[in-house]
């Protein structure tokens, strides 16, 4: 077994094909195929369930894809740290679609500035999603809700975020989550932790929601709740963004559902030069980025 089997199992995993990825690799692919069934036999387990032109990873090819990323990601550490201290090359990282909307634009931009030989790669999706993409090794690092004490990942408090309950413009007022008992909500779907949070907010009131509809994006939410269709949760920061915030009204909410830490987190002892400069440029003088012990040691929210 080597790197460049490695590469050729990772590629073809990530691909769902030996063609797309010897595309992607630049080679033939009757080579990926002889690399492949080499190293299924050295291993001794098929790591792949072969179905006509596709195919899907086994039991055993999901368990050993996370070692060949975690190995590979190594691998270009290593060889950064003796050939080029420079940040360079491409750098995965996820975030929550609020921060990436309203939070890191101005740190991405300021990064690139100084950092211009990183291809920077975002993705969003709810926290859950993200923190499975960094253990994997799809993402480098990712902005999610924390704390996460993951005993895995590193984690730098960033951004701190005010909640708010939104309704349609002519709500009453909502002081708790009795008086909204039964009214349908808007959320991302269930791995999201503010969707933990609206729901345990409901919970801890002795009240429940409605039906829960899943939506993809905080503008399709303020579509139907600017209707009278329900409720939402999100960020002010975002709202305040919003062209469409006018046509809703903002609730507060008790001060333990409230304000949420935002944390960049990453897989512990990954060390490249392209994360250690997003660290940097995120703890500049002026940033918002609260590195302190204390800090990081904030105590999980009750969900």
């Amino acid at each position: 077994m080597d790197f460049s089997q490695l590469a050729m199992f990772r590629a073809v995993a990530e691909e769902g094909s030996i063609q797309a990825a010897a595309q992607r690799l630049h080679r033939v692919p009757s080579n990926l195929t002889a690399r492949i069934k080499q190293l299924e036999e050295e291993l001794g387990v098929d790591l792949f369930i072969r179905e006509r032109q596709r195919l899907r990873l086994s039991t055993h090819g999901w368990a050993f894809l996370d070692y060949a990323r975690r190995l590979l990601d190594l691998a270009d550490e290593a060889r950064q740290s003796v050939t080029d201290s420079k940040p360079r090359g491409p750098l995965a990282l996820g975030s929550l679609e609020s921060t990436a909307a309203v939070r890191i634009p101005a740190v991405l931009a300021e990064y690139h500035r100084r950092f211009p030989d990183v291809v920077l790669d975002l993705s969003t999706g709810p926290s859950g999603e993200l923190i499975d993409g960094v253990l994997a090794g799809r993402l480098a690092a990712a902005f999610v809700d924390g704390p996460v004490s993951h005993p895995s990942l590193e984690e730098t408090p960033v951004f701190e975020e005010e909640l708010v309950l939104v309704s349609s413009a002519n709500h009453p007022a909502i002081k708790r989550a009795r008086d909204v008992n039964g009214r349908n909500i808007y959320a991302f779907r269930s791995n999201c932790s503010y969707r933990r949070l609206f729901e345990a907010w409901f919970r801890d009131d002795g009240s429940s929601p409605g039906k829960t509809f899943e939506m993809e994006s905080y503008h399709g939410m303020l579509a139907c709740v600017s209707a009278g269709a329900g409720l939402a949760l999100l960020p002010r920061s975002m709202l305040q963004n919003m062209p469409s915030r006018r046509n809703v009204k903002a609730h507060e909410l008790d001060e333990r559902y409230r304000k949420v830490q935002i944390y960049l987190i990453r897989r512990g002892g990954l060390r490249m030069p392209s994360l250690n400069a997003l660290l940097e440029v995120l703890a500049r003088p002026g940033s918002t980025v609260d590195t302190s012990v204390e800090a990081a040691k904030s105590p999980p929210r009750p969900f």
